[in-house]
């Protein structure tokens, strides 16, 4: 049976098709739905041995269970479908029960066949952690032999992932970043010995071993402070290991080895236990991966070199300005989208099928790198939209089918959008506000997401495409985020709406209140989240700017907004959000009418008052900013007002904030006596 299926992926799923993998199944009186062709009878008649059930009966002899674990893991190796049969048969638990043997060349047999099935991606790797009991007792086989070391550092190495998904930010690494609830991976793999028992296996003889245990390393470490922080004070033969990964990078080392240290090092570096200034980022990590994206490597080095690159410097401006002088990386990382190439279509059919493979790949790794260089420079902004049709491939990625590629693009854009002198050049030039917005219309979260910042960039007051976004519907749009259950989604769709009304002509403003209701913008002050509840009020901050807009909204909208105001004012918030709202009762006491709905409210007032005495300054003063507005001489009314703001106490208070050694609390009251003495 081993013998009729090596290497030959329709006799393996024919033996499947067949029955030879159930413990309790058998062909006999079945009827058959399909021809087997003459050659198939032996099969036939091997499918009845049924390899579970003798894998797992104690009376059959070591050789032949250890026969049945050989001929399982060799069905493995074949289709995806086939180890989906394996896992309907409950292949797992059997091969697991299997590692208690003491006999160690069937151990053997099981881990190679385990590591054949955790490493296909149809296999759930929670899969690994259902019996608590399976990790230690992996991590005690880890001494049997260099076979156990290498088939369980690559089990752990493809069944580690974490619980959380980076929606919001950008995050670079090809790393997988979803499980299911509990302890995470990481944390269970730790808890039980993992960084102890796998670190000397870097100092093994086998190249496989030391291999296996690298990449476990890498996957352990990855955005985990804790892990991270262990192994840089890791001995492993009087050396620690970060000095071991730096070894790893030489150039003579094989390439696997090169990039997998190099992601060791990133990872501990994000994670905090390697500073960005140390000499193994700046003199070897760094200058290791951007040699990765040369062309003289293979193509999925490179995917893999420029996205470890990308998450190393992302967050880092001086590891974005080092990359950006290093071998000509900007211009380096244009052949990226010159693939495949024409000569290849013409003499090598199989080349070109490879190329078209990782086409999208070393798009999406270059967008993303591009990002990450041009997070913070502007002079590295403008190199990277100066390179070869550098804004066209943009526009291009922005409408690519592959939706990883169609992310990186976007991202790319939000980094370069950064720049007020792209935004009002190239962007405008290009005009990348047309696919962004079609980009908006359909796309899942982690998209938007992106897509929504960068609009909310070219949506300033400075950008050119501000006018045609908002021509082509952008509002409604917008007013449609702010409901999405997405934090990310809510907080990008008021912040483009803010930006948005920034300045904006009366009716721009009376159709983002039309477009929002005022039911939604009272949802979204009363949100828990307090970045949401910011732009909420600097959206109505916005809003409530020049007289006639003010007095207008306030005609319609006053109440409410008094309303909210109040409670918020009244409410457990922070000085930034109490702040933003005595600003916004400063833009209504600056109207000609809207004023009165303060006079009038004796609530309010006092409030203010009590704002004025607050042991804030930055408080004190953005009450005082509504005094002044309200007590200004050379406006209808201000003899009233000015009595009654007196009446209940607040030149009093006005007097003491003269004396303030608060400069601008000082002049600002001394400006609001004069109004009284005028």
């Amino acid at each position: 049976m081993k013998n009729a299926v090596i290497g030959n992926n329709k006799q393996k799923a024919n033996l499947i098709v067949l029955g030879a993998v159930p413990r309790m199944v058998s062909l006999r009186g079945d009827p058959v739905v399909f021809q087997i062709p003459q050659e198939f009878t032996l099969m036939k008649r091997l499918s009845k041995t049924w390899l579970l059930y003798l894998l797992q009966q104690e009376t059959s002899s070591t050789e032949l269970r250890t026969e049945c674990a050989v001929v399982l893991g060799s069905l493995a190796m074949g289709t995806e479908n086939n180890v989906k049969s394996l896992l309907d048969c409950h292949i797992i638990p059997a091969l697991l029960q299997g590692l208690l043997s003491p006999e160690l060349k069937f151990i053997e047999a099981c881990l190679r066949c385990l590591r054949t099935i955790f490493t296909s991606p149809v296999t759930p790797e929670e899969l690994l952690y259902t019996d608590a009991t399976v990790i230690p007792h992996l991590m005690a086989l880890l001494s049997r032999s260099r076979y156990t070391q290498e088939y369980i550092c690559q089990i752990f190495s493809h069944c580690c992932k974490l619980r959380h998904w980076h929606s919001c930010g950008f995050k670079s690494s090809p790393q997988p970043l979803l499980c299911a609830n509990g302890p995470d991976h990481q944390t269970i793999l730790f808890n039980h010995g993992a960084v102890q028992n796998i670190a000397h296996l870097l100092s093994s003889t086998s190249y496989k071993v030391r291999m296996q245990a690298l990449k476990c390393f890498s996957v352990l470490a990855f955005e985990n402070p804790q892990v991270s922080m262990t192994l840089v004070n890791v001995l492993v033969d009087g050396e620690l290991l970060p000095q071991i990964f730096v070894k790893m990078l030489q150039r003579d080392k094989p390439i696997e080895m090169q990039l997998t240290s190099a992601k060791c090092l990133t990872y501990m570096c994000r994670a905090g236990a390697i500073q960005t200034d140390d000499k193994c980022i700046v003199l070897k990590t760094l200058p290791s991966l951007v040699r990765m994206c040369s062309k003289e490597r293979l193509l999925e080095e490179r995917v893999e070199g420029a996205e470890t690159l990308a998450y190393l410097i992302e967050t880092d401006v001086e590891l974005q300005r080092i990359a950006s002088i290093t071998d000509h990386l900007i211009a380096m990382l244009s052949d990226y989208f010159k693939y495949p190439s024409s000569v290849s279509a013409i003499t090598d059919i199989k080349r070109l099928d490879h190329d078209l493979k990782h086409a999208h790949e070393l798009r999406q790794a270059a967008f993303k790198l591009y990002a990450s260089l041009g997070a913070n420079d502007e002079d590295i902004r403008k190199k990277i939209i100066e390179t070869e049709n550098m804004m066209d491939r943009i526009v291009n990625g922005l409408s690519e089918s592959s939706i990883k590629v169609r992310l990186s693009a976007v991202r790319c854009l939000h980094s370069l959008s950064r720049s007020v002198q792209q935004l009002r050049t190239s962007f405008q030039d290009h005009a990348v506000w047309k696919p962004l917005m079609k980009v908006l219309q359909n796309a899942p979260d982690e998209v938007l997401v992106v897509a929504s910042s960068t609009l909310c960039n070219l949506l300033l007051e400075f950008s050119p495409s501000k006018e045609p976004i908002l021509e082509s519907g952008a509002i409604e749009l917008l007013c449609s985020l702010t409901q999405s259950e997405n934090l990310a989604l809510r907080v990008n769709g008021i912040w483009a709406l803010m930006n948005m009304a920034f300045q904006a002509e009366q009716k721009i403003k009376a159709d983002i209140l039309q477009g929002l209701s005022t039911e939604q913008l009272f949802q979204l002050l009363s949100d828990s989240d307090v970045n949401v509840l910011m732009k909420t009020l600097g959206l109505l901050r916005n809003l409530l700017s020049t007289r006639p807009h003010i007095d207008q909204i306030m005609s319609t909208h006053g109440k409410q907004i008094m309303q909210a105001v109040t409670l918020i004012l009244e409410g457990e918030h922070n000085i930034e959000v109490k702040e933003q709202t005595l600003c916004i009762l400063a833009n209504i006491a600056d109207g000609t009418t809207a004023k009165e709905l303060i006079m009038t409210n004796d609530d309010i007032l006092q409030k203010i008052k009590y704002y004025m005495s607050h042991s804030n300054a930055k408080l004190q003063l953005a009450a005082m900013f509504c005094i002044s507005n309200l007590i200004w001489n050379e406006e209808e009314g201000s003899q009233e007002r000015q009595d009654k703001l007196r009446d209940i106490g607040i030149v009093d208070i006005l007097h003491k904030l003269s004396q303030s050694s608060d400069p601008n609390l000082c002049d600002k009251a001394k400006t609001a006596l004069q109004q009284y003495l005028a």
